[in-house]
């Protein structure tokens, strides 16, 4: 349950293997720096070797566990996430889920969980016709099968098309579209719902 006396804090995480160099998640990160009690983690930076089970699964869930509301930010990679965000499910979700469910697994219901993703190709590419035949929709399905798990909230994910092409303007207006979307996020309501004492 959320405490009135405590700010709400929206919690990114940031999977992406190089992010100085992407203009695009560096720009949303800088729009999302800017808003209050948004706090932002760049797991590639925490963790360049990777995270391991005993040393990074605790502190890692207490994040979950202290934010209200969650963020997935990274590029779409190969119509999937990115490596580290494979292995952050592997290492910290599997923990909350199978060993320490009552604890902290359960913690995790009724907070929203959005996507923030960016593409390279455009919005045109991902559709039943167009070169990649699916929509993004369809490709982010298991990651609204994880939320679906711990019974979080999905919300509506924030996709940016045609990253590789974008210039000035289109960057800066990625940015204020972003902060948007966060400030919506941050006025959905955060309503646990009641689980099964244990894992399925």
């Amino acid at each position: 349950m959320h405490d009135t006396l405590r700010p709400s804090v929206t919690q990114i995480l940031l999977f992406h293997p190089d992010s100085e160099r992407s203009r695009v998640n560096t720009a949303l990160s800088r729009a999302a720096a800017g808003l209050h009690n948004v706090a932002l983690a760049d797991m590639a930076a925490l963790y360049p070797a990777g995270l391991a089970m005993e040393r990074d699964s605790a502190p890692e869930a207490a994040r979950l566990l202290r934010a209200d509301r969650i963020v997935l930010q990274f590029p779409m990679q190969w119509y999937s996430t990115p490596a580290l965000l494979k292995q952050w499910q592997d290492v910290v979700l599997t923990r909350m889920a199978y060993m320490h469910w009552n604890t902290e697994g359960a913690g995790l219901a009724g907070k929203p969980l959005m996507v923030a993703a960016t593409m390279g190709a455009e919005e045109a590419t991902y559709r039943p016709k167009g070169r990649n035949r699916f929509t993004l929709a369809e490709l982010l399905t298991p990651l609204q099968a994880s939320a679906n798990r711990f019974a979080m909230e999905w919300q509506d994910p924030f996709l940016v098309y045609g990253a590789d092409a974008l210039g000035g303007d289109d960057l800066a207006e990625a940015g204020h579209a972003y902060t948007r979307a966060l400030s919506r996020l941050a006025s959905s309501p955060v309503a646990p719902r009641p689980l099964d004492s244990r894992a399925a």
